[in-house]
């Protein structure tokens, strides 16, 4: 089984790698998309899903990886020379929330990241070097699009890497541990805040990163694009529908988040509905099954085994 899900993810990562030689512009550009929302959505899995802290910030650290990269790629800077900044300094900034927001739980943590996102893009649409809420453009030139699909793709593919690495290591099975119980975790000697420090900072990270070649790849970026409090909820919303608290999962919700979005955009009636049926979805996971698409499976695995009389454990999505 192991080696089954090894080779169906390499398949899948020398498929989208290869895909330029032999697909259109349009679909490579749906690709792209796919990419983004893997990355998003895993990102958000490593804090959201591993430690069980509902962010519904992380819009704020893509902001970050965007402006970053636009504005100095307007002083001459290589666009692409710029994606590590980004993710430096969204790191440093998930511990200025981190530090006084981790003090909190439950709901309270939740309601604390929505306030400093939204208070963020307010001021990003009040000063002036960010363009206010007109936005800034790239400089011309900085676009070439096979380099920014190569290097979304491979983000994309680290980040489910890092994921299911960190998952099967101790780190992970200390974030787990916070999870399932965090009075618990500290009294076997796991310093909770470190962790989930460690792992609000290393999502972080990712986000910009992908913040970053969103900037490059669009050419425009403005406050009530990057930092929109209906991207945080995407975020969410993709792992969730796909099962948080696993590698499959992140993925599984972002391909059916992107397919739905490519759809609905190109549906004019649809256009401003997403939030409608993304919400729809949501309430029937949680009500039906709230491990997600990687719960239905884990069920009909039960009943295929149960169907044909074998007793064997039925496997872990990832």
């Amino acid at each position: 089984m192991k080696a089954f899900k090894a080779s169906l993810w390499a398949a899948s990562a020398i498929f989208v790698l290869a895909a330029p030689r032999f697909l259109d512009r349009g679909t490579l550009n749906d690709l792209w998309n796919l990419a983004f929302a893997v990355i998003l959505a895993s990102a958000w899995n490593l804090l959201g899903g591993f430690a069980g802290q509902v962010s519904l910030g992380y819009s704020v650290f893509l902001g970050i990886g965007a402006y970053t990269t636009v504005l100095l790629s307007l002083r001459g800077v290589d666009p692409f020379l710029t994606l590590p900044l980004g993710a430096i300094l969204a790191a440093a900034f998930s511990f200025v929330i981190g530090l006084p927001a981790f003090r909190l739980r439950g709901p309270y943590f939740t309601i604390a990241t929505i306030g400093v996102a939204e208070a963020v893009r307010v001021c990003a649409s009040s000063v002036s070097f960010t363009g206010g809420s007109s936005g800034l453009r790239m400089p011309a030139g900085s676009f070439d699009f096979n380099l920014n699909y190569f290097s979304m793709v491979v983000l994309a593919i680290l980040v489910v890497a890092l994921a299911a690495y960190i998952k099967r290591s101790a780190f992970g099975r200390a974030l787990a541990a916070i999870k399932q119980d965090i009075d618990a975790a500290e009294a076997l000697g796991v310093n909770s805040t470190r962790f989930k420090l460690a792992a609000h900072a290393l999502s972080a990270a990712v986000v910009a990163l992908a913040g970053s070649l969103y900037a490059i790849n669009f050419q425009y970026i403005a406050p009530g694009s990057v930092f929109d409090f209906r991207l945080s909820l995407s975020i969410v919303l993709m792992p969730i529908l796909g099962g948080v608290g696993t590698v499959i999962g992140p993925v599984l919700g972002a391909i059916i988040f992107s397919t739905l979005q490519i759809k609905l955009l190109s549906i004019p009636a649809l256009r401003d509905s997403f939030l409608f049926i993304y919400g729809g979805l949501l309430i029937l996971v949680m009500l039906y099954e709230p491990h997600g698409l990687v719960g239905v499976g884990r069920r009909l695995a039960a009943l295929a085994a149960s169907a044909f009389g074998t007793n064997r454990r039925i496997p872990d999505a990832g």
